[in-house]
């Protein structure tokens, strides 16, 4: 479907992954094509503050991942499944694209460069990786609790454990539990929850990192080592900015990197 939104135009749809699952998108303005994924317990919605900015200059792809949104889902649940959602989406808006990952769609848009997505150029934000001792027993402590919470159909206890750490969405309520479940699905993105070093060699696409400077220095530590790990990333802080980065202040970040020469 077509529409004007203000001066920008405007096309929502679906495309089928490989599996067959179909994943509802969004695309407004005109140019090189630019797909924003969205972090944990996040729909496409909640992307649409950045993507109304930089919509403008490029045609912005925000989408609901699958098990989430409009989006549909298809069991068991692999990191595979979830590259070749954002690999049908790149195919959709013409074959390449910049991309953009959020906390974990960081991480989702890191192995999809990874495994070879035509991937013109990368930023991802704050991908909640750890370079902390203990990091492994911890990350592996709580990818249990929020599974046996899941499993017990506690949604509720499993969005409020995820958000102790102020790692997710502002909004709050029903919505996050809607997607709760999705939780699991972050997780096995982080693998052992350790920064990824072997499989970041791998990314030969120019890439940035960046995170904000009020975050905790463990995010900010990480993020250097995400951007170290990379053979051709870099790493930015952004002055006074947190997980909840303001949209107005991301956008130039990107819009300088992607149009380098």
């Amino acid at each position: 479907m077509d529409e004007m939104s203000g001066t920008l135009h405007r096309v929502r749809g679906r495309v089928r992954s490989a599996d067959g699952t179909r994943i509802a998108y969004e695309r407004r303005g005109e140019g090189a094509p630019l797909v924003l994924v969205g972090g944990a317990l996040s729909t496409g919605g909640t992307e649409r503050p950045l993507a109304d900015l930089l919509a403008p200059h490029y045609a912005v792809v925000t989408y609901d991942r699958r098990g989430r949104g409009s989006s549909g889902d298809t069991g068991p649940y692999g990191v595979r499944r979830e590259i070749d959602d954002l690999a049908a989406l790149i195919e959709e808006v013409g074959g390449r694209a910049f991309v953009h990952g959020v906390s974990s769609g960081g991480a989702l848009a890191l192995a999809a460069a990874a495994g070879g997505l035509p991937i013109e150029r990368l930023s991802v934000f704050e991908p909640p990786f750890s370079t902390e001792a203990g990091a492994r027993d911890a990350f592996t402590w709580k990818r249990r609790r929020l599974a046996g919470l899941l499993d017990g159909g506690q949604r509720g206890a499993a969005v409020e454990l995820f958000l102790r750490e102020g790692a997710g969405p502002a909004q709050e309520g029903p919505q996050l539990e809607a997607v709760a479940h999705t939780l699991a699905y972050d997780h096995a993105l982080l693998g052992d929850g350790t920064v990824p070093a072997a499989r970041l060699g791998r990314v030969h696409t120019r890439a940035l990192v960046v995170d904000g400077g009020a975050s905790p220095a463990r995010t900010r530590r990480a993020a250097m080592a995400v951007a170290r790990a990379l053979p051709r990333g870099r790493h930015r802080t952004l002055t006074g900015q947190t997980h909840q980065v303001a949209p107005h202040v991301l956008a130039p970040v990107l819009g300088e990197f992607f149009e380098e020469e």
